[in-house]
């Protein structure tokens, strides 16, 4: 019968409270390693350790791997040192670099004691590569043949190597490891064993990533090509190493969590909610709330300004908070928009002055509709002029604000800023702003209110 993860969380937790070690082994030895690496993160506590420990030497290394960093440094930091000397040694080098980056120098020393010279070597390596590149999230196990080598000969070097090569795509090289060909091994097993790899070479140029590239680049030429595995080559085109589907579905889920993170004014937050100190999301929240406060300070100021044309209509009040707030969610829409097509590569900073011409015909109209929605209500509350009051600013503020929410990723982009920077509360404090000056000095000229100091 087919269990869901909750059951398992659930049935393990059981059988931790009655100590039934006969039950726990069998459930354990049912389960897929994936599925209890899931598990584990869920028990959390000291329960995490208590059922790692309960695995057999080569299941608790496949698990490992397959768990979060903070979790891996956490169950590290409880195991003899001769068992984490085992667990990192087995540990392919992209999960590793992942684990590694994340440690103080301290512990980083101390955890690159326990490799094998050749194991230190690669994950120091990947760690020179820059934070947010391909090196670091590639794995440099990769296997490849050249091209004058039979079929024979190719696919004995695989098996030979099998803990390597998990993937259903053989590269070729030449003697210096350049990258000639990515070949299906489909084409290898069909092929006659005494004749060359370089029959078998597509005519095409191989799809590949640079080392140096943004991984979200990767992410999106696996998509594009519909590959399995991505080479990943220097600027001499030296085969480094690979990123494939699963690394792919990692990095993508990352970069939307963080782009989440970023859009709600939070920064980048490496843990989950869950597992996060209250100390933690106090010190990412308040920065930008302090920056939020600040703005909404200057539009505090400009109502201010405006104090005789209130005291003048009161009515004026009324519909602050229906026009400010409508600004807001347009452009919060536009931002969002452009924020995800950035992202997805559909829009780059060279397409700026179309967008432009494409928004401020969508920005008006969608104030015309909102301005003639809001223009009944005004002649209701105050007559003709209160109507064309709220229906005008209504019109220019919705499409200033959709204005600002297009304009502000892009301007983030063009200076090589993350684009998700451009959070909701940021452009709705923008829009906010801009719709109480037109607001407001739209109702002085409409209702010739004289205002002290003008």
């Amino acid at each position: 019968m087919e269990h869901n993860l909750e059951q398992f969380v659930v049935e393990i937790r059981e059988l931790l409270r009655l100590d039934d070690r006969d039950g726990l082994r069998e459930t354990l030895d049912f389960m897929r390693v994936q599925d209890i690496a899931w598990v584990l993160m869920e028990l959390g506590g000291d329960d995490l350790a208590v059922v790692f420990n309960r695995l057999p030497p080569g299941r608790k290394a496949d698990v490992f791997g397959y768990l979060d960093p903070e979790y891996q440094t956490r169950l590290l930091g409880q195991t003899p040192r001769a068992d984490a000397r085992f667990l990192l040694s087995e540990m392919d080098t992209d999960d590793l670099t992942a684990l590694l980056q994340g440690l103080d120098n301290e512990q980083l020393r101390d955890y690159l004691r326990l490799l094998p010279f050749r194991a230190i070597r690669r994950a120091l390596k990947q760690l020179d590569y820059p934070e947010n590149s391909v090196g670091r999230v590639m794995s440099s196990d990769v296997v490849a043949v050249e091209p004058e080598w039979s079929m024979k000969r190719a696919l004995a070097f695989i098996r030979r190597n099998a803990d390597e090569h998990s993937n259903n795509v053989i590269f070729v090289v030449d003697d210096d490891r350049r990258l000639l060909a990515a070949v299906p091994i489909r084409h290898f097993l069909r092929g006659r064993p005494d004749d060359p790899v370089a029959t078998v070479l597509p005519p095409n140029p191989p799809v590949t990533v640079s080392v140096l590239d943004d991984p979200i680049e990767a992410a999106r030429r696996i998509q594009h090509y519909d590959l399995e595995t991505l080479p990943v080559v220097g600027d001499d085109g030296v085969l480094l190493g690979v990123v494939t589907v699963d690394d792919v579905v990692d990095l993508l889920e990352a970069e939307s969590t963080e782009d989440f993170h970023k859009m709600g004014s939070v920064g980048s937050l490496s843990l989950s909610v869950q597992n996060a100190s209250a100390g933690l999301l106090i010190r990412k929240r308040v920065g930008w709330l302090l920056v939020l406060v600040a703005f909404n300070t200057i539009g505090g100021y400009v109502i201010s300004r405006y104090e005789e044309a209130i005291e003048a209509l009161v009515v004026l009040v009324f519909f602050l908070p229906l026009i400010i707030d409508s600004g807001g969610n347009a452009g919060a829409q536009s931002s969002t928009l452009m924020v995800r097509a950035i992202a997805t590569g559909d829009v780059t900073a060279r397409d700026w002055l179309k967008l432009w011409g494409k928004e401020i015909g969508v920005s008006v109209s969608l104030g015309v509709t909102m301005g003639i929605a809001v223009a009944a209500l005004g002649f209701w509350r105050g007559g003709f002029e209160l109507a064309l009051l709220v229906a005008i600013a209504m019109m220019l503020i919705v499409a200033a604000a959709s204005i600002i929410g297009m304009l502000l990723p892009i301007i983030l982009s063009r200076l090589k800023m993350d684009p998700a920077t451009a959070s909701v509360p940021l452009v709705t404090a923008l829009a906010d702003i801009s719709g109480i000056m037109i607001y407001f000095a739209l109702a002085v000229a409409i209702f010739n209110i004289t205002i002290a100091g003008t």
